[in-house]
């Protein structure tokens, strides 16, 4: 099954001309020009950058007979979301100074993205990132991306055991090229000596596509385990975790002009115990390295290597590299998929605090000064800030009798506590699209906020806004907000219009399914309009939106609606 190397793509040529990701970015930083050579697109990746333009501006200065204006968005390896106080500060500071949007943008992999920094601007940026010891090597490219994690805190000793494991992962996947520090914070150039190599597991080519891993506890799906690579769900016994059962072949992503390509929930291959995890993902992450597709990148991720090959084959694979029989998978329980919103204990005096953020972006806006509000409270009260993968904050490690201090400084500075917000928004979820995402072919995040404000009117409407629904949106079908096991998603199709997919599981155990084809944004909620009818009158007690699609099927639905529409 490898691929021969002459059917390799232009990607894998350039990954193994790059001398392990240098390129020839360190000339380029100092050539006077307003973008990245192709080349240096595809190794800067690696390093947690893509060359982007500002879509918006695209039409005037064609006009003007002006090149594009060429940004960059810089995103960190945040594992597990989780930063002191003054690293979220500091992400605050160069977001104010060194970018042209001067927002932060929380992703769906619990980490940050910086979007509009000018290639002048963008080695500061990346040093200044690197002074409070993050980093943005891994944060993009064809190697394990940010590990995720449930980012609940507490004083159980599973959360700091899932906490170290998420770390020992980090270290032992995470790629060890000399180029960052090289081209980034000026270390001095490492002579690696014949027969040696800087990435021990990667090589000279990393891995055929992105790697995603994620951990989480057993009945607290808040993470969208299932959606990765490698989900690794924790047994947590007395108190500590005990073992994994290890989930692979998970991914969103997939091409609407290819029908070959699908999102795919990971499957259960086995159980391992705590002290084995980090070997079994490694013998994964080897077995993608050595049988992923390296010709075409459409179908380079995990997932269609196991189709591929078959499950059967794939488990065998990495038990010959691990040398031993793996055991079978434990039966899984899921409780809920919901972030963790509102005050909840953490220790003996001391609570945290979730936090909403509209669509992952923290910005001032006239009606929503986040960004200042959310600098005043970590100014003052100093808790560790946790990113979450449903792009919201927590505010952990706070004494109690702090609590009501913090809610009044939210208050002041004019940040709604969670409970102020409906459930349908709380739990709505888009990607950034336009203007800056270069794959965009519709608007998300922008959008987003009227079409969750239609809805929210129809659940009133029809008695349902207690049900939870979830909705995603994203501006291409490669879906970074995870829409195919929402509820309800629109995934966009083309500029104004959207395929409308649903029927996903409230847990993340379940894929929605294609509804409708092309629907204009106007028409979004005229094409749900019937599903919704129907499950606020027939529904059975305590049924999830999704469940019930799938009980009644939406055949009964579908020729109606394309009808009216």
């Amino acid at each position: 099954m490898a691929t021969e190397r002459q059917n390799e793509s232009k990607v894998e040529v350039i990954k193994r001309e790059s001398r392990y990701l240098r390129g020839t970015l360190k000339e380029a930083l100092v050539d006077g020009e307003a973008k990245f050579s192709e080349e240096n697109v595809q190794v800067l990746k690696f390093h947690g950058v893509y060359q982007q333009d500002d879509r918006d501006l695209r039409a005037q200065l064609k006009k003007e007979g002006k090149d594009r204006h060429w940004i960059m968005m810089v995103r960190a390896r945040i594992p597990g979301g989780v930063l002191t106080a003054d690293q979220y500060l500091a992400f605050d500071r160069i977001a104010s100074t060194l970018t042209e949007y001067g927002s932060i943008r929380i992703t769906t992999r619990q980490t940050i993205q910086l979007h509009g920094v000018v290639k002048d601007r963008l080695k500061e940026t990346i040093r200044e990132i690197n002074e409070v010891l993050i980093t943005t090597l891994g944060g993009c490219g064809d190697q394990v991306r940010n590990i995720t994690c449930c980012p609940a805190p507490g004083d159980e000793p599973f959360r700091a055991q899932m906490r170290e494991d998420v770390l020992a992962l980090v270290d032992r996947l995470g790629a060890k090229t000399h180029a960052y520090h090289e081209i980034w914070l000026d270390g001095e150039p490492v002579e690696v000596g014949p027969g040696e190599t800087e990435e021990p597991i990667y090589g000279d080519v990393y891995l055929p596509r992105k790697f995603k891993i994620a951990l989480a506890p057993e009945g607290d799906n808040c993470i969208d385990v299932y959606d990765n690579d490698v989900g690794l769900v924790a047994h947590v016994e007395d108190g500590h975790v005990a073992g994994y059962t290890v989930l692979v072949g998970g991914g969103m992503g997939r091409t609407a002009s290819d029908p070959n390509t699908y999102p795919r929930l990971a499957t259960p291959m086995a159980y391992v115990p705590r002290e084995e995890v980090v070997d079994v993902v490694t013998a994964i992450v080897t077995v993608q390295r050595d049988f992923g597709d390296r010709s075409n990148r459409r179908f380079a991720r995990l997932k269609y290597t196991i189709d591929r090959g078959g499950f059967d084959w794939f488990r065998g694979e990495v038990e010959q590299r691990l040398g031993r029989t793996l055991a079978p998978p434990r039966t899984l329980a899921w409780d809920s998929g919901d972030d963790h919103f509102g005050w909840h204990r953490e220790g003996d005096g001391v609570s945290y605090l979730g936090l909403f953020i509209p669509q992952g972006r923290v910005t001032d806006t006239e009606t929503l000064p986040l960004k200042s509000g959310l600098r005043q409270v970590v100014e003052r009260f100093r808790p560790t800030v946790r990113l979450t993968p449903q792009q919201n904050v927590i505010l952990s490690g706070i004494p109690d009798d702090q609590k009501a201090a913090v809610e009044q400084c939210l208050r002041e500075a004019g940040i709604p506590l969670p409970g102020a917000w409906s459930l349908a928004r709380k739990r709505a979820m888009a990607c950034v699209a336009l203007p800056t995402c270069g794959l965009a072919v519709a608007e998300s995040e922008r959008v987003l906020p009227e079409v969750v404000a239609q809805f929210e009117r129809l659940f009133e409407e029809l008695g349902i806004e207690d049900a939870g629904i979830t909705l995603r949106m994203t501006g291409c079908p490669n879906g970074c907000a995870r829409p195919y096991n929402a509820n309800i998603a629109f995934v966009g199709r083309t500029l104004g219009k959207y395929d409308v997919f649903l029927g996903g599981s409230d847990v993340g155990t379940a894929l929605n399914e294609r509804f409708q084809e092309v629907v204009p944004l106007d028409n979004l909620v005229d094409a749900v309009r019937p599903v919704l009818e129907a499950y606020a009158k027939e529904r059975e007690p305590g049924e999830p939106f999704g469940d019930f699609c799938r009980r009644v099927g939406l055949h009964r639905f579908r020729s109606a609606v394309q009808e009216a529409l």
